[in-house]
Parts: structure tokens; C-alpha cells; sequence
């Protein structure tokens, strides 16, 4: 259209020129000529206006061309359409062991376990002093030797004395008498004997073992030193089993009716690139008071990497849809009348932008679940809806 309009106008000047006064050296005749080409100049730009306007009645596609508005469209197609609740968790062993001794510290005088080896269940790991207590056992046993000598004696005297009885010498109290001294020694004998079993027992008590199968993670003690279980800096001997893990975290109590046991859980380690599928195995039925929160569980296959303390990604499903309508969420409008979104139709040889007025549901990563407005198969726009509107002719950028 621009050369069009320049050749006409190159053409009108030259002729113009052509036309033009010879003797134009006077004042009077430059005036002259000067109104000439003004008015003959405002002929041609009416001339180029009417051939402009008749050009653009005859070639329609030329103003589409430059009018319609360039987009980018989707295909709306059904899909399983899942929202999570994304929280922080850790890894956590259902078997932790802490060990302990039984009945109280004690000096260390033997160690039988280094740091990551792997123990079962009952294996002696520590060896406690027991001096004092294997003096104790000594004694008693003494004790009771001492015991049952008096009491066999005692027994014989109570048969002799008996026997007397049933011949008619000797007193009743003698016989009493003799019997008491039996039942005495006998109770004695058996205190004695209980003695024997709590010093035993005591002793034992200096026997530490582990109470479950796995590996010392922990081994801080060394000979001589008093084993009490912890101290200021941790545990001093800590067994982990890791074929048994999980993963712990904290829910709001906003989700307490979404999340409860059976919820499909996605964890991710995402240092190591690492995501295990599992179900909530348990969830506590107390809001913690200071976070307003409470705990949920999640079994994790056994797995060589993990290590209890690792921190994890947690996604807890708590809404699920199978085929349904969704759209990039960066494409819901709002106007007087709700949610919105532009849509490309055909409409006879045009494409136009159409405004489409929707209902949403939840909202998850980049896409929103459209409950209601929108169909498969529709084209929505999803590259320059900012600025178009409703009936206006688009073209689709093809990629």
C-alpha cells in the first residue's frame, strides 16, 4: 500500500512540474505556482485515499492479516487430576535402642561392641563391675551352708524328740519346741536362697546386652569410664535397626479431616533423588498444644541409603479425580460475574477469542481442576489472553 501510494505521488509531481509556468522567477508567479501544486497535491492524496479504501473492500484477508490478534492455545483433554498437602517430614526406626543398664550405673571393665558393627538381639555388648556383688553371692552362699547344717540337725532332733512323744517320754513343749526350730531354719534357709537369686540377679545386671537386632551407630564409652545409658553430649550406646523406617512429620489441624490412616503419602529425598510410595500408618489423636499440629507415620521400604534424621519431602494426597478438566491456572480471570477464561472457536472461516465463564475446584502445581464451563476437546488460550477479547479474530501460534 506504501509504494502504491509513493509511485502515485512521484507521478503527480512530475506532472506537476511538467505543467508548471516557465517564467516562475517572479514573486508573484512562485505564489502562483505554489497554489497550483497544493491543490493538485490534495487531488492525489484523495485519489490515494479512494484507491486505498478500494483495495482493502476487495482484499479482506490483507486487514485480517494486520487485525487478528497472535495466540498460543491448549487442547483441553481429561486426566487424573491428584492435589497434595506438601509438608516436611524426617526419616525416622521403629528401632531406636538407647541401651542402658539394667540396675544402675556402673564402672565399664570389658567392651565388647565398636561403633558400626552389627549385633543381634541379646549379644553382650558391655561388662559393668561386679565385685562387690560377687562378694555379696559369696557370702550368702556361706551363709546358707551354714544354715542347712543347722537345720539337718534340727530335723534330727525334732524325729528323736518325736519318736519320744509317740512312747510317752518327754513333753509336748520339747516336741513344740523342736518343731519351731525346723520351721525356723527352714524359712531362713529359703530367704537365703531368695538372697542368693537378687545378688545373682545383680550381678547379671552387669552383663549389658543389646535388645534388638542392628547396627552400633553410637560407642561412647571407653574402659573405666561410669556407664549410666546418656550423658550431657547423648546416648553412649546407640543400636539402630534400619529395616524398619518411616517417615514422620507434622500435619496442620486444618487437614485433620483429610488426612487420616490409609492416605496415599509421596516421599522424596531429593538430595538423593529418591521417591517411595506409602500410606499413612498412623496418625496421633492430639493436636500438639504449641504448634497446633499432629503427627502422621508412613512405613518406608527397606532401602541401604536411608538413615534415620535425613529429611524428606512429604506429599499427602488428600483429593483425587480421575478424567477430569483442568487448565494452566495462570489462565483464570476474575470479572463481576466470577471466574473466567478465553477460549479459540471456529466460527464460519475465522478463529475468534470467546469468553467462557467457569467453576473451579482445587488448584495444584500449574494446573486448576475446572468443575464446570469447560469441555474436552475445547482450544484454550493459554498464550496472550491478557489482552484479548471476547469476539476478537486470532491467529494461532503454531510451535
Amino acid at each position: 500500500m506504501q509504494k502504491i501510494t509513493s509511485i502515485l505521488f512521484i507521478a503527480a509531481t512530475v506532472a506537476i512540474a511538467s505543467c508548471g509556468p516557465k517564467d516562475n522567477s517572479g514573486l508573484a508567479g512562485k505564489k502562483a505556482e505554489l497554489e497550483k501544486l497544493k491543490k493538485e497535491q490534495t487531488e492525489v492524496s484523495n485519489k490515494v485515499k479512494a484507491l486505498e479504501a478500494d483495495i482493502a473492500k476487495m482484499d479482506t484477508s490483507s486487514t485480517k492479516e494486520q487485525t487478528a490478534k497472535l495466540v498460543g492455545v491448549s487442547t483441553i483433554a481429561p486426566v487424573n487430576f491428584i492435589h497434595y498437602i506438601d509438608l516436611q517430614g524426617h526419616v525416622d526406626a521403629d528401632n531406636i535402642s538407647i541401651i542402658t543398664p539394667r540396675l544402675g550405673p556402673g564402672q565399664v571393665k570389658a567392651i565388647y561392641v565398636q561403633k558400626g558393627q552389627q549385633v543381634k538381639k541379646g549379644q553382650l555388648l558391655l561388662k559393668l563391675d561386679d565385685a562387690v556383688v560377687r562378694q555379696q553371692i559369696v557370702a550368702v552362699k556361706q551363709s546358707l551352708e551354714n544354715i542347712k547344717t543347722q537345720l539337718t540337725l534340727a530335723r534330727d532332733l525334732y524325729n528323736r524328740q518325736n519318736n519320744l512323744w509317740k512312747q510317752g517320754i518327754g513333753t509336748e513343749v520339747q516336741l513344740i519346741t523342736a518343731r519351731t526350730n525346723v520351721e525356723s531354719l527352714e524359712k531362713q534357709l529359703k530367704g537365703g536362697e531368695e538372697n542368693v537369686k537378687i545378688s545373682q540377679e545383680q550381678a547379671n545386671g552387669a552383663n549389658v546386652y543389646s535388645d534388638v537386632n542392628g547396627v552400633a551407630d553410637e560407642v561412647n564409652i571407653k574402659l573405666g569410664e561410669i556407664f549410666t545409658g546418656s550423658t550431657a553430649t547423648g546416648p553412649q550406646i546407640r543400636i539402630v535397626n534400619t529395616s524398619s523406617l518411616k517417615v514422620v512429620t507434622e500435619v496442620p489441624e486444618n487437614y485433620a479431616s483429610k488426612v487420616r490412616n490409609g492416605s496415599k503419602v509421596l516421599v522424596t529425598l531429593a538430595e538423593m533423588n529418591k521417591t517411595y510410595n506409602s500410606t499413612i500408618s498412623f496418625s496421633s489423636k492430639t493436636i500438639n498444644a504449641n504448634n497446633r499440629s499432629y503427627t502422621a507415620e508412613a512405613k518406608l521400604p527397606y532401602d541401604g541409603v536411608l538413615r534415620p534424621n535425613q529429611l524428606a519431602q512429604v506429599k499427602i494426597e488428600d483429593y483425587a479425580a480421575s478424567n477430569a478438566i483442568t487448565a494452566p491456572i495462570n489462565t483464570i480471570q476474575t470479572d463481576e460475574k466470577g471466574k473466567f477464561v478465553y477460549v479459540a472457536v471456529k466460527e464460519g472461516a475465522k478463529l475468534v477469542a470467546r469468553k467462557k465463564q467457569v467453576v473451579i475446584g482445587e488448584a495444584y502445581g500449574q494446573l486448576i481442576e475446572i468443575k464446570s464451563g469447560l469441555a474436552a476437546g475445547e482450544q484454550i488460550i493459554s498464550e496472550g489472553y491478557q489482552s484479548v477479547y471476547d469476539g476478537q479474530s486470532l491467529r494461532v501460534d503454531v510451535k
